[in-house]
């Protein structure tokens, strides 16, 4: 889904986000071949991009099925006690979604629709049957609710 860029700020490593619109964030780098956003370098060039439509990537995890309700809940994993099964692709079964729920730190979720950084606050969804990973990025709590539909 495409939202406008309504801010930016540098990161802890000085690189640009973007504040979209939805409320999520999103590197903007210019990293050429791989990134063409020369215009983020320089304050006139990010300037001149608010507005400017992203695809946010957030925006485009699955969403769990209303009538989904939770079954099961894990205990916190931290870096350090996250089982061995969780950081190599698994999938869980027919009819069965998930939360990825981070308490503290950052873990990066991996799925076929595209790689995630988890936060406080930014819940990673797990869609039935679909391969899927996460690795710890440094120190990090998390657990994971099980839902099926009712």
């Amino acid at each position: 889904m495409h939202h406008a860029i309504v801010s930016f700020h540098p990161d802890g490593d000085s690189l640009w986000v973007a504040k979209l619109a939805c409320g999520h964030s999103q590197h903007v780098r210019h990293n050429p071949p791989w990134q063409e956003h020369p215009w983020v370098t320089s304050e006139a060039g990010r300037s001149a991009n608010i507005g400017t439509e992203l695809d946010c990537l957030y925006c485009n995890m699955a969403v769990i099925p209303s009538t989904a309700i939770a079954y099961k809940r894990t205990p916190d994993f931290t870096e350090a006690s996250v089982p061995a099964g969780l950081l190599r692709a698994h999938r869980t079964k027919p009819g069965v979604w998930a939360q990825i729920v981070v308490e503290d730190g950052k873990l990066e979720y991996i799925c076929d629709r595209g790689g995630y950084v988890l936060v406080p606050g930014i819940v990673g969804i797990v869609e039935p049957e679909i391969a899927h990973h996460v690795r710890a990025l440094g120190q990090v709590r998390f657990h994971v609710v099980f839902m099926r539909d009712a």
